[in-house]
């Protein structure tokens, strides 16, 4: 009896063994299942905040991808980069500024996906040579102005010169506005000292340089102020369609069309799911997502029933890769003017 319990108790002790290693080998999968599930996607955005958020929804809900953001400026955003260069935290960037995505070029700080879809329906300029950018979207500056306060509103740049605007004038920091910053550089571009001189006037009438584009215009909306110089027309469009006495006028001279750049970082630490959300944001979802955000889609094959299109505004021609070069002196020379 004695023999028989023994047998049986090694039997079942056998089979525990068995089954705990069983069990082991069951656990390590599922934690290798899970190891690879739980990647997260770095991504470092310009904004607007509720497009990158609805973006990262869409693409979390298509792929089961996890994505983190971290919301800033352009300017925010670039020192960010810069100072984790030797241990990039972020995968992706999306910036509102292509001279700043060229400057990340040129420095080494961006990798090229030579596959990325959609990338040949973009706009003439708005994607790199080398596939190192992609311009999902893109935003016009504009003359806003609040409606109630002005009647008759400018139809140029050269208008904002008059007594009308004298001290009723806000115009955002290109150090911190990445749209600012390719306005400014862009005039300056295309005009010469010609362009500067006009700063100088716009500074004489008594413009204020103020933050990012949010708080140029918001004093316009309340109407502590009348005219916001090179706004961002998608703030505008999205503030009248709450109820805000604002508008804008694309000048009759021209303006700069700001790209606004998606670029994979160099030391991307999950560069696969990088390639995979710049699909995205080319892809048919993302570029409706874009429209509703009041932003221009960077496919020209995006046509916008009832809102403006990129080929319907007049865009000054500039020199990108000049502006990319001369950017950081321009912002410097405007801030010192308008301090």
């Amino acid at each position: 009896m004695l023999k028989l319990n023994k047998r049986i108790i090694c039997s079942l002790m056998s089979v525990c063994i068995v089954g705990g290693i069983l069990a082991g080998c069951s656990n390590g999968t599922a934690a290798s299942k899970d190891s690879s599930n739980s990647k997260v996607l770095v991504v470092y955005s310009a904004g607007p905040d509720n497009l990158i958020k609805n973006i990262t929804n869409g693409f979390e809900k298509k792929t089961g991808i996890k994505v983190k953001v971290f919301s800033s400026t352009t300017g925010k955003i670039l020192s960010r980069i810069k100072a984790e260069k030797a241990k990039p935290q972020a995968d992706v960037a999306i910036l509102a500024s292509l001279s700043s995505a060229i400057g990340l070029k040129k420095d080494g700080m961006t990798e090229a996906y030579a596959n990325a879809q959609n990338a040949d329906k973009l706009f003439s300029g708005w994607k790199d040579k080398d596939n190192n950018y992609f311009s999902y979207s893109g935003s016009a500056l504009a003359i806003i102005y609040n409606t109630k306060s002005v009647k008759n509103p400018p139809k140029d740049w050269s208008d904002l010169t008059a007594p009308q605007y004298k001290n009723q004038i806000n115009v955002s920091d290109p150090s911190q506005s990445g749209s600012c910053l390719d306005f400014v550089s862009g005039y300056v571009n295309v005009n010469g000292e010609k362009g500067w001189d006009y700063f100088k006037d716009v500074k004489a009438n008594g413009a204020q340089m103020v933050g990012a584009n949010n708080e140029a215009l918001n004093p316009v909306i309340t109407g502590e102020k009348s005219i916001v110089l090179a706004g961002v027309d998608y703030l505008t469009y999205a503030a009248k369609a709450k109820g805000e006495p604002v508008d804008l006028v694309y000048p009759s001279s021209g303006t700069v069309i700001s790209p606004r750049p998606a670029l994979i970082l160099k030391g991307a630490k999950d560069e696969e799911n990088a390639e995979k959300f710049i699909d995205y944001l080319l892809s048919d979802d993302a570029q409706k997502m874009v429209a509703d955000a009041y932003l221009l889609p960077g496919r020209k094959d995006i046509k916008v029933e009832g809102k403006v299109n990129g080929n319907d505004i007049k865009a000054l021609k500039v020199d990108w890769n000049w502006m990319a070069t001369n950017g950081k002196d321009i912002s410097t020379k405007f801030d010192n003017m308008f301090k």
